[in-house]
């Protein structure tokens, strides 16, 4: 048994107790007795016999680890030990999932499902007082339920997802160990002249995951693609010439994400002194990731860095302080700081302000701001500031007042090289943060 495998085995049954006294409350708020959680079911292609690549429910994975299975139902009160419903049909065409055996099954009755309509009889008999969790609301309703997702529950158990187990810190850990080591592989690939696609099967091999296992589209962007923010092309074509490789990839561990991103140059001058400046923003802003602080006071701060890399940069000629407050920023920087992470990679509830889901949305000269939330132990965020040379916003802010300010031959010359992000994954503690991106050996 591996170390990690070991570990998660001895912390998963504080993590379903957690669950348990999470689905307690979240059911005492809307009266009910149970959630009947759906995993989700495969989509089928418009005009074709094809299945999308399938998502779990996120609902069903905070409970346990079975992310590639449609069609199984999770029945739970908060009290009883959980029922799974685990789907194993009679099929030739396609893998049948193996009867669980791992590390978490002993905490829950499991049934066999052969039939995916045949659910109903697994089902609680009475459905009045269980509310459907899950995204198929024909099937909620061709099975009797008339709670679908209620408010107050998915509140409660979103605000709380922020609050990290042991269980699911470990396992971000090991996603982000593994996500580093696929990193450094297509660092190397990058530095051997490969192209976009190349290097994306470097960081898969060396992740061991597949494009459908791997959270999100790993962004592999070479040269003036690093100035497109969700880049995913993968051009099957090297460059004539490296420049620039803006990596943006993690890994998944049972259901929980890495999301890391790093630049690379073969620059040695003026690109490179800024992407060493963004590299020393990102650890200076994860070091100010202390409780009772708010994360939108992180990213303003964010933008107070961005400014003085410009101004360092011979970009803007305006003092740091002038560069904010006249919004220029917004050109070189224009999304937010970060976000949660967790079962998602874009975690929930990060606009609220309490479990009753108050609304606390992003302020308005800072639309694109993934999280208002105040920073907490146990929390988990990414931090990921980055200056990039975009040819749309360059021109407005080329139409603008402010454009007096900006050395344009110096944007000219940068222009070709993109742009520069780097994103570590960070761990708040009660006195320190923890940098699991750092920690697994991922430097500048």
């Amino acid at each position: 048994m591996s170390d990690f495998t070991a570990l998660v085995t001895q912390l998963y049954p504080q993590h379903i107790e957690y669950m348990q006294n999470l689905t307690k409350e979240a059911l005492a708020r809307e009266n009910l007795d149970g959630l009947v959680i759906h995993s989700g079911q495969g989509k089928r292609m418009f005009l074709d016999d094809n299945h999308y690549p399938f998502h779990v429910n996120p609902q069903f994975k905070a409970w346990c680890p079975v992310t590639d299975n449609p069609n199984c139902w999770l029945v739970v009160n908060g009290v009883d030990k959980p029922k799974l419903i685990f789907y194993r049909p009679d099929d030739f065409w396609h893998k049948v999932p193996p009867e669980p055996s791992a590390f978490w099954t002993e905490h829950f009755d499991i049934v066999m499902l052969a039939q995916a309509n045949a659910v109903e009889t697994h089902l609680p008999l009475d459905k009045a007082g269980y509310a459907y969790i899950g995204e198929y609301f024909e099937v909620a309703k061709a099975l009797g339920f008339e709670h679908v997702n209620p408010e107050g529950a998915l509140h409660y158990l979103h605000y709380h997802r922020a609050y990290k187990t042991d269980y699911e810190l470990v396992c971000m850990r090991e996603a982000n160990r593994i996500a580093v080591k696929a990193h450094h592989a297509a660092k190397e690939a990058f530095f051997a002249g490969k192209s976009e696609f190349d290097i994306n099967l470097a960081y898969l091999a060396a992740a061991r995951q597949g494009d459908n296992q791997v959270p999100y589209n790993n962004i592999i962007a070479l040269n003036e693609h690093a100035a497109i923010l969700h880049y995913t092309v993968l051009e099957t074509d090297a460059p004539s010439e490296h420049r620039t490789f803006l990596i943006d990839a993690g890994a998944s561990v049972h259901g929980y994400a890495a999301d890391i991103t790093r630049t690379y140059t073969t620059d040695t001058g003026e690109f490179a002194a800024i992407v060493k400046g963004v590299d020393e923003l990102t650890i200076t802003l994860a070091n100010q990731l202390t409780p009772n602080t708010s994360y939108v006071d992180i990213h303003e701060q964010a933008h107070a860095g961005v400014a003085q890399i410009l101004h360092d940069a011979g970009i803007v000629n305006l003092p740091a302080h002038e560069i904010v407050a006249k919004g220029i920023t917004k050109t070189f920087f224009p999304h937010g700081i970060g976000h949660m992470l967790g079962l998602q990679v874009h975690d929930v509830a990060g606009h609220v302000n309490d479990d009753y889901g108050t609304p606390n949305p992003a302020p308005a000269e800072h639309p694109f701001l993934r999280c208002t939330r105040n920073i907490e132990a146990r929390h988990v965020y990414t931090i990921e500031p980055g200056v990039y040379f975009i040819d749309s916003l360059l021109a407005k802010l080329q139409s603008t007042d402010n454009a007096i300010y900006i050395n344009w031959d110096k944007i000219a010359e940068l222009s070709p090289f993109g742009g520069v992000r780097v994103e570590d994954n960070i761990i708040v503690h009660p006195t320190h943060i923890e940098n699991m991106s750092r920690d697994a050996g991922l430097n500048s």
